[in-house]
């Protein structure tokens, strides 16, 4: 499954499923333990967007902190650094960020499932 989040004023935005279920997790959209229909439509309105780039932001930072104490713990004990997705959430979520802040400034929504 894919999710196309649209808006107005950008390009659509595609997400492969566990990605997209993730941004939608982090910004409050869908709860973790939502069965896997959960969140296949939905809207984030201009007064959500802030609080949504807010909370994606926080968790990109806990992300890189867990990661960089991941690896200096397996550098003390002289272990194997520990390997992580190749792409990282920082990466991911740019793109979606970037259209939360150009919809938030000129007002528009954004969809999925629709």
């Amino acid at each position: 499954m894919l999710y196309k989040f649209k808006s107005k004023n950008t390009g659509d935005l595609i997400m492969l499923q566990p990605n997209g279920r993730r941004v939608l997790e982090i910004i409050g959209k869908i709860a973790p333990q939502d069965n896997a229909d959960a969140g296949v439509k939905g809207i984030i309105l201009p007064d959500q967007m802030a609080a949504a780039v807010t909370a994606l932001e926080a968790a990109i930072v806990k992300e890189e902190a867990e990661q960089a104490a991941a690896k200096a713990q397996a550098l003390a004990r002289n272990e194997a650094v520990p390997r992580f997705e190749v792409i990282s959430l920082r990466q991911r979520t740019l793109p979606f960020i970037t259209m939360l802040q150009r919809c938030e400034q000129k007002g528009n929504e954004i969809v999925w499932g629709v």
